[in-house]
């Protein structure tokens, strides 16, 4: 998934974001809440974890221009996860009741909140399968287990990512711009050939025969 870190703390910032890398999440930070919102109005966020409390936007306004502003064709809206050292209920009520999808109060093990984003994750997205399976191969994304004819694959984390969004499309065509938007954060360079070169080493951990398909001027796709 593509994930947005809004927090001001920045290395608490920076342990949530190599937590949810560690889950094979693409992460982009934000410190405040004017650069959380030009990094939403720019690339398609599955999940946003945003703190309360942050400068120059407020995080509560940063909820409700998330929430009332319509997504881009072919995307639902990011699902917010707000974060805040406030305990206390009516804080909570009040935090959703500005269209945040789930509410988390510091200090929280970074295992429970990677398990609300995958969470929140599962719907932003179209319903699917516990395990994707396609042309012979079975993806477990909670056990992050992949089977090619009953073949452990052992994955490196951009590779299973990859996988992921391949067999998501269910045959269809998915260009490298969209797993650049996916897989990697901002800081991808979409000239590195970064795509290409997972693409090819996924081909060879998959072994033959290939299942990996290049639709030339267009992507790739599992047929």
């Amino acid at each position: 998934m593509r994930v947005l870190v809004a927090e001001d703390e920045r290395l608490l910032a920076e342990a949530i974001a190599e937590w949810l890398r560690g889950d094979a999440h693409a992460v982009d930070l934000a410190y405040d809440g004017a650069s959380a919102l030009e990094r939403a109005a720019v690339n398609g966020y599955d999940v946003v974890v945003l703190d309360r409390d942050l400068p120059l936007v407020h995080g509560d306004d940063v909820c409700r221009e998330l929430v009332g502003s319509a997504p881009a064709e072919g995307r639902t809206a990011a699902r917010v996860l707000m974060l805040t050292a406030a305990a206390e209920i009516t804080d909570r009520v009040e935090g959703l009741g500005l269209g945040a999808d789930d509410y988390l109060t510091k200090p929280f093990a970074f295992s429970e909140l990677a398990a609300r984003v995958h969470a929140l994750g599962r719907r932003s997205r179209p319903a699917a399968p516990p395990t994707l399976r396609r042309a012979g191969i079975a993806l477990d994304p909670a056990r992050r287990e992949v089977f090619r004819d009953g073949r452990y694959v052992p994955l490196a984390r951009k590779e299973f990512a990859v996988l992921t969004e391949l067999l998501r499309a269910d045959g269809a065509v998915v260009s490298a711009e969209q797993l650049l938007e996916k897989v990697w954060d901002e800081h991808a360079d979409p000239f590195t050939g970064a795509v290409r070169l997972t693409i090819l080493k996924l081909r060879r951990k998959l072994a033959d025969p290939p299942v990996v398909e290049t639709v030339k001027g267009a992507g790739y796709r599992i047929p």
